[in-house]
């Protein structure tokens, strides 16, 4: 999934210092981060990796005062700690509703039936005369 600076900022109620349509599709570490990707900067001992790294967009403290230009878009929060916290929360949900398709291995009853566009969790055991409706989701190892 590719998230946008300005759609990171609407769902951590940030404000964006620089591209509003730079956008990020994975997390990387302050340090090591490149191209595409997403970073925040919460605690000061880390600093100087803000004007180095490649990161596309950091998220920061709109406390924190820059001492040098910087390459990267910035999104400015309250508690940059608390918003990247809840930004891998809102990310792992819409992990889970783009969730489609039969991981392997699972077990398929033959007399049950289920929609297309459903998914099946490795290690799953769907019984004798099951139906899975459109939509549904079945997590690995759930009978």
């Amino acid at each position: 999934m590719v998230f946008s600076a300005s759609q990171i900022a609407l769902l951590i109620n940030g404000k964006v210092d620089g591209n509003p349509d730079a956008a990020v599709k994975s997390f990387g570490k302050i340090e090591e981060a490149g191209e595409g990707q997403l970073s925040f900067l919460a605690n000061p001992k880390y600093e100087e990796y803000l004007y180095t790294t490649r990161a596309t967009i950091v998220i920061v403290n709109e406390s924190l005062e820059l001492k040098q230009a910087v390459h990267t878009t910035l999104i400015k929060v309250k508690d940059a700690y608390s918003a990247f916290a809840t930004l891998l929360g809102k990310y792992q949900e819409f992990r889970q509703q783009q969730l489609k398709g039969i991981q392997q291995p699972v077990y398929i009853a033959a007399t049950a039936s289920y929609a297309d566009d459903i998914f099946l969790g490795s290690f799953a055991y769907v019984g004798e005369q099951v139906k899975i409706g459109s939509g549904s989701k079945i997590y690995p190892g759930v009978f």
